[in-house]
C-alpha cells in the first residue's frame, strides 16, 4: 500500500476541525446516552492539533513509520472516537453506534486496526504504556515518537512516576506527554483532594523536579499548542529527555452548562441545559 502523508491543517483550518469533531462529540453521546461527554469536550484541541497537525500517520492505522498516540485519559474518548472516524480509521458506523451496538468501548481498549494503540480503561496507567513503546523504538532505532495525553487527576496513580524515573534515566526524548489540565477529577476539584490549594504550576513543578522538559500553554490555544510542540520536533536531533506539556484545560469545554461543573463528569445535560448555548456555533 502506498503510504500518503495527510497535508497537516492550517491553524485557521484547525479552528474549525476542532468545532466540528465538538458538535459529532455532543451529537453523538447526546442521541446516544453516553455520559463522559465533559472530560471528551477538554482535550477535542489537544487532540486535533496532535492529529491535523503534529502526529506523522497515513491512511493506514498500521503504517509501521506512524508516531503512536497512548490515549491515557481513557473516559474522555469520544473526542479520539470523533477524530479517528474523520480520518477514515474507524468506520462512521462503529462511532454512530457508540454505546449502542458497537465494539467500541466507554473507555479505550486496544485496537490498532482502528488506531486504538493502548487499552487505558484503569486510569493512571498509560504512561507506563507509552515509555514502554518509546524505550522499545530508542532500542531499536526507530524514528517514530509516542505521544501520551493524561488527565491531571490520573497523575495521582504512582506509577506514572515511577514511569517518568525510567524515562529520564533512558532519555526518552521521542517522548512527548500532554497533561489534559482542567483542575477536575471525577466528581471533585484536585484541589479538593491532592493538590495543594493555590498552586497553580503543580503539574510543570513536579515534572521538572523528575527531570523532563516542560512547558504550559492554554490548552484551547492550537496556535500555542503546536508553536511548542513543532519547536521540539525541530529539536529533536539534540533532546535528551521527555517533553511535558501542561494544556491548561476547561471541562466541558464549548457547552455553558458544562464547563467547570463537576456534575458533569458522567451526566448528560438536560434539553433545558442545552438551550444554555455553546462555544462552537458562535465561532
Amino acid at each position: 500500500m502506498e503510504h500518503r502523508t495527510p497535508r497537516p491543517l492550517a491553524i485557521k483550518e484547525l479552528a474549525v476541525k476542532a468545532n466540528e469533531i465538538r458538535k459529532d462529540v455532543l451529537e453523538v453521546a447526546v442521541r446516544n446516552g453516553a455520559g463522559h461527554i465533559a472530560p471528551s469536550l477538554s482535550c477535542v484541541d489537544i487532540l486535533t492539533v496532535l492529529y491535523y497537525r503534529i502526529m506523522k500517520r497515513s491512511q493506514d492505522p498500521q503504517w509501521e513509520h506512524r508516531d503512536r498516540l497512548v490515549f491515557s485519559k481513557a473516559h474522555g474518548c469520544y473526542a479520539l472516537y470523533a477524530i479517528l472516524a474523520d480520518i477514515g480509521y474507524l468506520e462512521r458506523a462503529a462511532w454512530e453506534n457508540f454505546y449502542r451496538d458497537s465494539f467500541l468501548a466507554g473507555c479505550v481498549e486496544r485496537s490498532v486496526t482502528h488506531g486504538l494503540e493502548a487499552g487505558c480503561g484503569s486510569l493512571g496507567h498509560g504512561l507506563p504504556q507509552a515509555v514502554g513503546l518509546a524505550y522499545g523504538a530508542k532500542l531499536q532505532g526507530l524514528q517514530w515518537r509516542v505521544y501520551c495525553v493524561l488527565g491531571d487527576g490520573e497523575l495521582q496513580e504512582g506509577s506514572n512516576w515511577e514511569a517518568l524515573q525510567f524515562a529520564v534515566k533512558h532519555e526518552l526524548s521521542n517522548l512527548t506527554v500532554i497533561v489534559d489540565a482542567n483542575r477536575l477529577q471525577a466528581m471533585d476539584f484536585l484541589e479538593n483532594i491532592l493538590t495543594v490549594k493555590g498552586r497553580k504550576d503543580d503539574i510543570q513543578r513536579k515534572m521538572k523536579a523528575f527531570g523532563c522538559e516542560v512547558k504550559s500553554c492554554d490548552g484551547h490555544s492550537l496556535k500555542a499548542m503546536n508553536g511548542i510542540l513543532r519547536s521540539w520536533l525541530g529539536r529533536r536531533e539534540t533532546m535528551h529527555v521527555p517533553q511535558v506539556l501542561a494544556a491548561r484545560t476547561i471541562k466541558g469545554y464549548g457547552m455553558k452548562c458544562m464547563e467547570n461543573v463537576p456534575k458533569f463528569h458522567f451526566r448528560l445535560p438536560t434539553e433545558g441545559e442545552m438551550k444554555e448555548g455553546n462555544r462552537y456555533e458562535q465561532a
